[in-house]
């Protein structure tokens, strides 16, 4: 980071960083994001549906069958989608409770081989002598915190308040959202005027769903750190090559459409 930048933010981390600032910050703990669902919900939408709409498109037919393959397609892989997020969002969960459950278990049956894991691993962090003694007593003086630093160095778990549902939600609305982009088109078409319909909505269809993986890539690239116009442009290299890849199954198994 350029010296400039460092100096233009001291200001505002050494607000943040005041120590009753910091009391708050850890007393509140970190904030659940479900960012992740809503980028990676967004962007299966996109591609899954676009290529259903590549492939009708490369197979030679008619529009009303775009509409009903894209809706099938948008609400059944969206609920799919939704579901497994859920799904693996509590094995998590339960996975956490049941490690927890063991070390509970071991702490009051067998305390000081539990001691005997907790010294161990801080002294593999650097502790030693009284230093690592102070930091054994003090860890396993509260079970809690005794659980917590187990799940964490012996499982390789951290305890998550995040909501399975609310994971699930966030990913079946962006599906959906973003995912209706190829089919608006052919919507529109098939619910106005003949005299306004839009006279190339596979054209359309095709610029939306760019845009759509543009505008999700830039918006996945403040999750993943990285630049906005490499993601975005990343994001549309896969969605396109899913496209073209759907548009020439359809091209290749047209003869079987009647």
């Amino acid at each position: 980071m350029p010296q400039h930048q460092n100096a233009k933010n001291l200001p505002e981390l050494k607000r943040t960083h005041t120590p009753q600032a910091i009391q708050q910050r850890l007393r509140k703990g970190p904030d659940d994001s479900y960012l992740s669902d809503f980028i990676y919900g967004a962007i299966d939408g996109a591609v899954t549906t676009f290529a259903v709409v590549a492939g009708v498109a490369g197979a030679g037919l008619s529009a009303p069958i775009v509409i009903i393959l894209g809706l099938a397609n948008l609400f059944a892989d969206g609920f799919s989608m939704a579901i497994s997020n859920y799904l693996g969002s509590r094995a998590d969960e339960q996975l956490l409770d049941k490690a927890k459950n063991i070390e509970q278990h071991h702490i009051n049956t067998y305390p000081e081989g539990e001691r005997e894991e907790i010294r161990q691993i801080f002294a593999a962090k650097g502790f030693k002598d009284q230093n690592l003694e102070h930091a054994v007593q003090t860890i396993t003086s509260d079970v809690e915190r005794w659980v917590n630093e187990m799940l964490h160095n012996e499982w390789g778990l951290q305890p998550n308040s995040k909501s399975a549902l609310r994971a699930a939600i966030s990913t079946f609305i962006a599906f959906v959202t973003v995912g209706s982009l190829p089919i608006l088109p052919f919507l529109y078409n098939a619910l106005t005027h003949e005299n306004i319909h839009i006279t190339h909505p596979y054209t359309w269809s095709t610029i939306l769903t760019g845009l759509g993986f543009i505008i999700v890539g830039a918006l996945k690239s403040r999750f993943v750190e990285k630049h906005w116009l490499a993601e975005a442009l990343i994001t549309l290299f896969v969605g396109g090559a899913a496209a073209a890849l759907a548009f020439l199954i359809g091209i290749l198994l047209q003869n079987l459409a009647p």
